[in-house]
């Protein structure tokens, strides 16, 4: 090949390769940019004075003189909404069937959005859940409450060649001329008042526990549980597979029995999650018993199955890697053969192999399917060190997928859901570094 032709096929193999990366590193900014603006809204928020007693009471946080001057003066506010409710609470009930049967359903309806934004009036704190002893804590959901109050929503069909139009009347108007109407101007004028919402920076929500299915609260039982599955999950998978992987370098030899282990460990890399978690089910729950139930033991050793292909061909490829020179310098200086392995070519092969560990590690710290049936619960209390062997745990990857379709008020809690998958991320993120930064100081040492 002609050094012109050459130079120009190198600087288009170049250009092409920046182009990827370039276009790899928009999308992930895209797909990302989402998930940490929204994320980000778990931790920092406006806060009302809802969530400062929240806090106060139910983890003993806050300056409580403070929180109980701020809570005298919304209340003050909000005594004229809930007077304008009780009064006509009475006046329904002592007027005729025509005026109750008119008003008693909206009247209904609107005293339980009044409730869902401020609370109910002198409720006992101890005697319901605290869902409903607390009105809305965060702003953002607060101002959404408020114009489920202020409007209702409907559909235009008047015109049949499109489909209906949705449109918001003022609600105002259902209860014109009646004694509530006064409330929704109120509400209106001093919802800030009744609220106090300030900005907030809850970085405890890494680590508080989840109060009334991720009402309240932190997600510190979802972390830890990841932790635990993921770290599990590589205590499993890494010995055997180095092991594996030597072997398959250095022992086995070529055959059709060698042939057909590497076609196997090919086809499992690609077998569906699914399977290895009902696999998972079946053999470590109830045919070995390595627990009664769902545990941690049990989903760890269902993903040191999934992420063990991966680890083994990618270390059986570093392993080939290795210069022979590395191996006939060895042992020509009397060194055995397995000191050869493992004093000369493991460490020469560390890099690649550290390289299938980190790929392996972001894998298992995202799965879902493999720990729905051997590990993952949707609520728990964070797990000892001691109870990984027999207890399941709440997860990051399933939790988020439980709360985004399966949780029964799923847009209350959606800053629960972003925070989680950016957590989820950050953690990910955080694992990957780390475990590069040590192959880039082995392969510094290696180097010299």
């Amino acid at each position: 090949m002609e050094v012109g032709t050459r130079r120009i096929m190198d600087k288009s193999f170049s250009s092409v390769g920046i182009f990827a990366i370039v276009l790899m590193a928009v999308s992930l900014v895209i797909l990302l940019q989402p998930v940490i603006m929204r994320g980000i809204g778990a931790f920092a928020f406006r806060g009302t004075v809802e969530f400062r007693e929240m806090m106060l009471h139910q983890f003993g946080r806050g300056d409580e003189d403070k929180i109980l001057i701020e809570t005298e003066a919304a209340e003050a506010a909000r005594r004229p909404v809930y007077e304008l409710v009780e009064a006509f609470e009475i006046e329904l009930q002592e007027a005729d069937s025509e005026f109750r049967s008119k008003y008693r359903s909206q009247f209904r309806e609107l005293k339980g959005r009044i409730e869902d934004l401020l609370g109910p009036a002198g409720a006992d704190p101890g005697g319901i859940l605290p869902r409903k002893r607390y009105g809305q804590t965060r702003w953002d959901r607060a101002e959404k409450k408020l114009h489920d109050i202020l409007f209702v929503e409907g559909y235009d069909h008047s015109d049949p060649s499109r489909m209906g139009v949705r449109i918001f009347t003022p609600r105002v108007d259902d209860f014109r001329g009646t004694s509530l109407e006064p409330l929704f101007g109120i509400l209106e004028r001093d919802a800030e008042k009744m609220l106090k919402p300030k900005p907030t920076l809850y970085w405890r929500f890494f680590f508080d526990e989840s109060i009334d299915s991720h009402f309240f609260g932190g997600i510190w039982p979802e972390m830890l549980g990841t932790f635990y599955l993921s770290l599990g999950a590589m205590l499993f998978a890494i010995p055997f597979g180095i092991i594996t992987a030597i072997y398959l370098a250095e022992y086995s030899g070529t055959g059709r029995f060698v042939s057909l282990l590497r076609t196997c460990i090919s086809s499992l890399a690609g077998v569906p999650s699914i399977v290895f978690g009902l696999f998972g089910l079946a053999f470590f729950i109830n045919t070995v018993h390595v627990s009664d139930s769902k545990s941690v033991l049990a989903g760890s050793l269902t993903l040191a199955l999934l992420i063990l292909p991966t680890i083994i061909r990618a270390s059986e490829e570093a392993i080939l890697a290795v210069p022979g020179g590395y191996k006939e310098a060895s042992m020509s200086v009397g060194a055995s053969k397995w000191r050869t392995i493992t004093t000369v070519i493991l460490p020469a092969a560390m890099p690649g192999i550290l390289t299938s560990m980190i790929i392996s590690l972001g894998r298992a710290a995202g799965e879902t399917a493999p720990i729905i049936f051997t590990a993952a619960v949707s609520v728990g209390k964070p797990l000892g060190l001691m109870q990984v062997f027999n207890q399941p745990t709440p997860a990051l990857p399933w939790n988020i997928y439980n709360l985004a379709t399966e949780h029964e008020a799923v847009d209350e809690i959606r800053h629960v859901q972003y925070g989680m998958v950016f957590t989820l991320v950050l953690m990910v993120l955080m694992l990957n570094l780390a475990a590069i930064l040590i192959r880039a100081r082995i392969t510094k040492r290696l180097r010299g």
